[in-house]
Protein backbone atom coordinates (compact mmCIF):
# COMPACT_ATOMS: atom_id res chain seq x y z
CA UNK A 1 0.00 0.00 0.00
CA UNK A 2 1.02 3.36 -1.20
CA UNK A 3 2.24 5.97 2.22
CA UNK A 4 -0.30 8.30 1.29
CA UNK A 5 -3.11 5.62 0.62
CA UNK A 6 -2.13 4.00 3.94
CA UNK A 7 -1.70 6.98 6.07
CA UNK A 8 -5.30 8.14 4.57
CA UNK A 9 -6.80 4.53 5.80
CA UNK A 10 -4.87 4.38 9.08
CA UNK A 11 -6.88 8.34 9.57
CA UNK A 12 -9.92 6.81 8.53
CA UNK A 13 -9.92 3.80 10.93
CA UNK A 14 -8.86 6.29 13.70
CA UNK A 15 -11.75 8.56 13.65
CA UNK A 16 -14.41 5.44 13.06
CA UNK A 17 -13.03 4.03 16.44
CA UNK A 18 -13.31 7.27 18.46
CA UNK A 19 -16.53 8.08 16.34
CA UNK A 20 -17.81 4.33 17.81
CA UNK A 21 -16.60 4.96 20.94
CA UNK A 22 -18.66 8.49 21.63
CA UNK A 23 -21.43 6.55 20.40
CA UNK A 24 -20.80 3.90 22.75
CA UNK A 25 -21.00 6.46 25.78
CA UNK A 26 -23.77 8.12 24.50
CA UNK A 27 -25.83 4.86 24.49
CA UNK A 28 -24.88 4.41 28.00
CA UNK A 29 -25.60 8.00 29.08
CA UNK A 30 -29.11 7.20 27.02
CA UNK A 31 -29.61 4.21 28.81
CA UNK A 32 -29.43 6.32 32.20
CA UNK A 33 -31.58 9.12 30.51
CA UNK A 34 -34.29 6.67 30.26
CA UNK A 35 -36.23 7.10 33.78
CA UNK A 36 -38.85 4.00 32.99
CA UNK A 37 -38.49 0.82 35.12
CA UNK A 38 -36.65 -1.84 33.23
CA UNK A 39 -37.97 -5.37 34.38
CA UNK A 40 -35.35 -7.43 34.01
CA UNK A 41 -34.65 -11.44 35.05
CA UNK A 42 -31.53 -12.33 36.53
CA UNK A 43 -30.73 -16.43 35.58
CA UNK A 44 -27.67 -17.12 38.12
CA UNK A 45 -26.79 -20.09 40.89
CA UNK A 46 -28.67 -18.56 43.95
CA UNK A 47 -27.05 -20.73 46.62
CA UNK A 48 -24.06 -18.92 45.51
CA UNK A 49 -25.30 -15.97 45.54
CA UNK A 50 -26.51 -16.19 48.54
CA UNK A 51 -23.96 -17.88 50.12
CA UNK A 52 -22.15 -15.54 52.33
CA UNK A 53 -18.63 -17.08 52.95
CA UNK A 54 -18.55 -16.15 49.38
CA UNK A 55 -16.77 -12.92 49.62
CA UNK A 56 -15.79 -9.38 47.89
CA UNK A 57 -14.41 -10.54 44.25
CA UNK A 58 -16.45 -13.83 43.97
CA UNK A 59 -17.68 -14.23 40.94
CA UNK A 60 -19.82 -16.47 38.63
CA UNK A 61 -21.81 -16.90 35.01
CA UNK A 62 -25.38 -15.52 35.05
CA UNK A 63 -27.43 -14.57 32.32
CA UNK A 64 -29.13 -10.93 31.74
CA UNK A 65 -32.67 -11.28 30.45
CA UNK A 66 -35.14 -8.08 29.56
CA UNK A 67 -36.82 -6.22 27.01
CA UNK A 68 -35.84 -2.94 26.34
CA UNK A 69 -37.93 0.42 26.00
CA UNK A 70 -37.07 0.21 21.97
CA UNK A 71 -38.58 -3.77 21.93
CA UNK A 72 -34.97 -5.34 21.84
CA UNK A 73 -35.24 -8.41 23.10
CA UNK A 74 -32.09 -9.46 25.73
CA UNK A 75 -30.90 -12.88 26.78
CA UNK A 76 -27.26 -11.91 27.43
CA UNK A 77 -24.59 -14.05 29.29
CA UNK A 78 -22.98 -11.68 31.56
CA UNK A 79 -20.43 -12.06 34.61
CA UNK A 80 -21.68 -11.82 38.34
CA UNK A 81 -19.69 -10.46 40.96
CA UNK A 82 -20.18 -10.15 44.76
CA UNK A 83 -19.19 -6.75 46.13
CA UNK A 84 -19.36 -4.59 49.18
CA UNK A 85 -18.40 -5.66 53.20
CA UNK A 86 -21.30 -4.31 55.25
CA UNK A 87 -24.44 -5.24 52.74
CA UNK A 88 -22.39 -8.64 51.74
CA UNK A 89 -22.60 -9.69 55.64
CA UNK A 90 -26.19 -8.53 56.28
CA UNK A 91 -28.30 -8.44 53.35
CA UNK A 92 -30.03 -11.33 52.10
CA UNK A 93 -29.73 -10.73 48.76
CA UNK A 94 -25.94 -9.06 48.57
CA UNK A 95 -24.55 -6.00 46.20
CA UNK A 96 -23.22 -7.29 42.98
CA UNK A 97 -21.30 -5.98 40.10
CA UNK A 98 -23.03 -7.28 36.75
CA UNK A 99 -20.59 -7.41 33.59
CA UNK A 100 -22.21 -7.03 30.82
CA UNK A 101 -19.25 -7.25 28.41
CA UNK A 102 -18.23 -10.87 29.78
CA UNK A 103 -18.99 -11.85 25.88
CA UNK A 104 -18.32 -9.09 23.02
CA UNK A 105 -21.85 -10.54 21.07
CA UNK A 106 -23.85 -9.68 24.09
CA UNK A 107 -26.80 -7.11 23.18
CA UNK A 108 -25.61 -5.16 26.32
CA UNK A 109 -22.06 -4.94 25.69
CA UNK A 110 -22.01 -1.55 25.37
CA UNK A 111 -22.83 -1.06 29.36
CA UNK A 112 -19.77 -2.74 30.16
CA UNK A 113 -20.02 -3.15 34.05
CA UNK A 114 -22.02 -1.88 36.27
CA UNK A 115 -22.92 -2.21 40.36
CA UNK A 116 -26.35 -3.08 40.98
CA UNK A 117 -28.05 -1.88 44.53
CA UNK A 118 -30.88 -4.69 45.65
CA UNK A 119 -33.29 -4.23 48.01
CA UNK A 120 -31.41 -5.47 51.59
CA UNK A 121 -33.83 -7.59 52.78
CA UNK A 122 -36.54 -9.04 50.56
CA UNK A 123 -39.73 -6.76 51.99
CA UNK A 124 -42.25 -4.04 51.64
CA UNK A 125 -39.79 -1.81 54.09
CA UNK A 126 -36.76 -2.60 52.18
CA UNK A 127 -38.27 -1.57 48.94
CA UNK A 128 -39.12 1.55 50.53
CA UNK A 129 -35.69 2.13 51.71
CA UNK A 130 -34.39 1.23 48.02
CA UNK A 131 -36.44 3.72 46.44
CA UNK A 132 -35.48 6.55 48.74
CA UNK A 133 -31.51 5.31 48.08
CA UNK A 134 -32.00 5.71 44.26
CA UNK A 135 -34.04 9.29 45.21
CA UNK A 136 -31.11 10.30 47.06
CA UNK A 137 -29.18 9.86 43.71
CA UNK A 138 -31.68 11.36 41.60
CA UNK A 139 -31.90 14.59 44.10
CA UNK A 140 -27.83 14.97 43.85
CA UNK A 141 -28.18 14.68 40.14
CA UNK A 142 -30.04 17.77 39.45
CA UNK A 143 -27.74 19.53 41.71
CA UNK A 144 -24.48 18.71 40.38
CA UNK A 145 -23.17 16.62 36.75
CA UNK A 146 -20.49 15.30 38.63
CA UNK A 147 -22.78 12.78 39.94
CA UNK A 148 -23.64 9.16 39.41
CA UNK A 149 -26.27 8.45 37.45
CA UNK A 150 -28.97 5.97 38.15
CA UNK A 151 -31.37 3.88 36.37
CA UNK A 152 -34.33 1.86 38.08
CA UNK A 153 -35.11 -2.21 37.77
CA UNK A 154 -37.36 -4.85 38.66
CA UNK A 155 -35.52 -7.96 38.77
CA UNK A 156 -36.69 -11.65 38.98
CA UNK A 157 -33.48 -13.30 40.40
CA UNK A 158 -33.80 -17.24 39.03
CA UNK A 159 -31.85 -20.21 40.64
CA UNK A 160 -29.99 -21.77 37.53
CA UNK A 161 -30.05 -24.61 39.25
CA UNK A 162 -33.58 -24.96 40.59
CA UNK A 163 -32.27 -25.93 44.04
CA UNK A 164 -34.21 -22.42 45.14
CA UNK A 165 -37.28 -23.08 44.48
CA UNK A 166 -38.43 -19.68 45.79
CA UNK A 167 -38.16 -16.72 43.13
CA UNK A 168 -36.95 -13.84 44.68
CA UNK A 169 -38.69 -10.65 42.80
CA UNK A 170 -37.42 -7.34 44.51
CA UNK A 171 -36.42 -3.81 43.04
CA UNK A 172 -32.94 -2.48 42.62
CA UNK A 173 -30.95 0.18 40.64
CA UNK A 174 -27.85 0.40 38.71
CA UNK A 175 -24.89 2.88 39.05
CA UNK A 176 -23.20 4.55 36.68
CA UNK A 177 -19.19 3.56 36.01
CA UNK A 178 -16.80 6.32 37.23
CA UNK A 179 -15.28 6.07 34.23
CA UNK A 180 -18.48 7.74 32.30
CA UNK A 181 -19.17 10.32 35.04
CA UNK A 182 -15.51 11.50 34.18
CA UNK A 183 -16.33 11.36 30.89
CA UNK A 184 -19.02 13.44 30.74
CA UNK A 185 -17.42 16.07 32.28
CA UNK A 186 -14.86 16.16 30.31
CA UNK A 187 -12.45 14.16 33.35
CA UNK A 188 -10.91 11.18 34.06
CA UNK A 189 -10.49 9.01 37.10
CA UNK A 190 -7.96 10.03 39.48
CA UNK A 191 -5.70 7.48 40.09
CA UNK A 192 -2.57 9.04 42.67
CA UNK A 193 -2.40 9.20 45.84
CA UNK A 194 -5.13 9.77 48.04
CA UNK A 195 -5.77 12.99 49.37
CA UNK A 196 -7.37 15.17 52.65
CA UNK A 197 -10.67 16.72 52.33
CA UNK A 198 -9.22 20.27 52.16
CA UNK A 199 -6.64 19.00 48.96
CA UNK A 200 -9.78 18.85 46.47
CA UNK A 201 -11.70 20.92 44.11
CA UNK A 202 -13.08 23.99 47.17
CA UNK A 203 -16.40 24.63 45.68
CA UNK A 204 -17.24 20.92 44.83
CA UNK A 205 -16.40 19.79 48.19
CA UNK A 206 -18.59 22.56 49.47
CA UNK A 207 -21.36 21.01 47.49
CA UNK A 208 -20.84 18.08 48.40
CA UNK A 209 -20.07 18.73 51.89
CA UNK A 210 -23.49 20.71 52.07
CA UNK A 211 -25.49 17.73 50.18
CA UNK A 212 -24.35 15.60 52.25
CA UNK A 213 -25.82 17.41 55.79
CA UNK A 214 -28.76 18.15 53.65
CA UNK A 215 -29.68 14.43 53.47
CA UNK A 216 -27.91 13.67 56.87
CA UNK A 217 -25.19 11.37 56.09
CA UNK A 218 -22.10 11.38 57.98
CA UNK A 219 -20.97 7.94 56.44
CA UNK A 220 -18.30 9.42 53.66
CA UNK A 221 -14.38 10.07 53.86
CA UNK A 222 -12.38 12.05 51.64
CA UNK A 223 -8.79 10.87 53.32
CA UNK A 224 -9.67 7.12 53.20
CA UNK A 225 -11.79 6.86 49.71
CA UNK A 226 -14.88 6.27 51.97
CA UNK A 227 -18.05 7.12 50.04
CA UNK A 228 -16.48 8.82 47.78
CA UNK A 229 -14.76 8.86 44.34
CA UNK A 230 -12.12 11.52 43.04
CA UNK A 231 -12.11 12.47 38.99
CA UNK A 232 -9.67 15.33 37.75
CA UNK A 233 -9.84 17.50 34.76
CA UNK A 234 -9.05 16.07 31.17
CA UNK A 235 -7.52 19.16 30.01
CA UNK A 236 -6.02 20.62 33.19
CA UNK A 237 -4.06 17.86 35.11
CA UNK A 238 -3.09 20.57 37.85
CA UNK A 239 -6.78 21.48 38.73
CA UNK A 240 -7.73 19.70 42.49
CA UNK A 241 -9.59 16.61 41.77
CA UNK A 242 -13.79 16.67 41.78
CA UNK A 243 -15.11 15.02 44.67
CA UNK A 244 -18.22 12.25 43.48
CA UNK A 245 -20.29 10.98 46.84
CA UNK A 246 -22.04 7.76 46.54
CA UNK A 247 -23.54 5.56 48.99
CA UNK A 248 -26.30 7.36 50.76
CA UNK A 249 -28.64 4.20 52.83
CA UNK A 250 -26.74 5.41 56.18
CA UNK A 251 -28.16 8.69 56.08
CA UNK A 252 -31.26 10.67 57.82
CA UNK A 253 -33.16 11.04 54.23
CA UNK A 254 -33.17 7.43 53.84
CA UNK A 255 -33.21 6.29 57.43
CA UNK A 256 -33.15 2.47 57.47
CA UNK A 257 -33.32 1.22 61.09
CA UNK A 258 -29.61 -0.98 60.39
CA UNK A 259 -27.83 2.71 60.10
CA UNK A 260 -25.97 3.81 63.36
CA UNK A 261 -23.80 7.25 63.22
CA UNK A 262 -20.48 7.02 64.62
CA UNK A 263 -19.42 7.17 68.49
CA UNK A 264 -17.62 10.34 67.69
CA UNK A 265 -20.41 12.58 66.31
CA UNK A 266 -22.08 12.36 69.63
CA UNK A 267 -25.29 12.31 67.66
CA UNK A 268 -28.44 9.20 69.12
CA UNK A 269 -29.81 9.14 65.20
CA UNK A 270 -28.69 9.78 61.88
CA UNK A 271 -31.75 12.06 61.38
CA UNK A 272 -29.67 14.54 63.32
CA UNK A 273 -27.61 16.60 61.29
CA UNK A 274 -23.74 17.39 61.59
CA UNK A 275 -21.93 18.84 59.20
CA UNK A 276 -18.62 17.37 58.19
CA UNK A 277 -17.07 20.10 55.82
CA UNK A 278 -14.24 22.29 56.84
CA UNK A 279 -15.31 26.27 56.99
CA UNK A 280 -16.20 28.41 54.20
CA UNK A 281 -16.84 32.34 53.46
CA UNK A 282 -20.50 33.42 54.09
CA UNK A 283 -19.80 34.05 50.06
CA UNK A 284 -18.54 31.32 49.32
CA UNK A 285 -21.56 29.07 51.61
CA UNK A 286 -23.91 31.41 50.12
CA UNK A 287 -22.85 30.86 46.25
CA UNK A 288 -22.99 27.06 46.59
CA UNK A 289 -26.66 27.45 48.85
CA UNK A 290 -28.19 29.12 45.69
CA UNK A 291 -28.14 25.95 44.05
CA UNK A 292 -30.24 24.67 46.35
CA UNK A 293 -32.71 27.01 46.36
CA UNK A 294 -32.87 26.90 42.61
CA UNK A 295 -33.62 23.14 43.07
CA UNK A 296 -36.07 23.24 45.99
CA UNK A 297 -39.38 22.79 43.61
CA UNK A 298 -37.41 20.37 41.61
CA UNK A 299 -36.38 18.80 44.28
CA UNK A 300 -39.62 18.07 45.97
CA UNK A 301 -41.48 17.57 42.66
CA UNK A 302 -39.55 14.42 42.48
CA UNK A 303 -39.84 13.06 45.14
CA UNK A 304 -44.14 13.67 44.72
CA UNK A 305 -43.84 12.20 41.36
CA UNK A 306 -42.54 8.83 42.15
CA UNK A 307 -44.84 6.71 42.06
CA UNK A 308 -43.39 3.57 43.76
CA UNK A 309 -42.80 5.83 47.56
CA UNK A 310 -45.53 5.52 49.69
CA UNK A 311 -47.59 8.80 50.75
CA UNK A 312 -45.59 8.32 54.45
CA UNK A 313 -42.91 7.97 52.81
CA UNK A 314 -42.83 11.32 50.64
CA UNK A 315 -44.19 13.02 53.46
CA UNK A 316 -41.13 12.24 55.62
CA UNK A 317 -38.93 12.97 53.41
CA UNK A 318 -40.26 16.32 52.27
CA UNK A 319 -40.05 17.57 55.70
CA UNK A 320 -36.68 16.14 56.59
CA UNK A 321 -35.68 18.28 53.51
CA UNK A 322 -37.90 21.49 54.16
CA UNK A 323 -35.75 21.38 57.89
CA UNK A 324 -32.74 22.20 55.86
CA UNK A 325 -34.63 24.19 53.10
CA UNK A 326 -35.77 27.14 55.85
CA UNK A 327 -32.20 26.53 57.85
CA UNK A 328 -30.22 27.79 54.77
CA UNK A 329 -32.77 31.30 54.42
CA UNK A 330 -30.83 32.23 57.62
CA UNK A 331 -27.81 33.80 57.70
CA UNK A 332 -27.05 33.01 61.31
CA UNK A 333 -28.06 29.49 61.24
CA UNK A 334 -25.82 29.33 58.27
CA UNK A 335 -22.83 30.81 60.26
CA UNK A 336 -23.14 28.57 62.92
CA UNK A 337 -24.03 25.43 61.15
CA UNK A 338 -21.37 25.54 57.98
CA UNK A 339 -18.72 27.81 59.68
CA UNK A 340 -18.54 27.53 63.55
CA UNK A 341 -19.15 24.18 63.94
CA UNK A 342 -17.33 23.29 60.69
CA UNK A 343 -14.29 20.70 60.99
CA UNK A 344 -11.02 21.92 62.22
CA UNK A 345 -9.06 18.51 61.15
Amino acid sequence: MKPVLFAVWLLSITIMQIANGQSTVKDRNAFFKDTSLLNATLVVNMSKILNHNNKKGFDLTGTFITTLPDGTKVNDQILVEKRGHFRNDFCYVPPVKLIFNYRDSARLNYLKSMKLVSECKVSPEHEQFLFKEYLVYKIYNLLSSKSFQVRLLNIKWEDTVGKKQKIINDYGFLLEDLKDVATRNNCTEWKKNKLSTEQTDRRQMTMVAIFEYMIGNTDWAVTVDHNIRLIQSRDDTLTRPYVVPYDFDYSGLVNTYYSVPDEKLEIESVTQRVYRGFPRTMPELQSVLDTFRKQKNNIYDLINNFNYLTARNKKEMIGFLSDFFVMIENPKQVKTAFIDKARLE
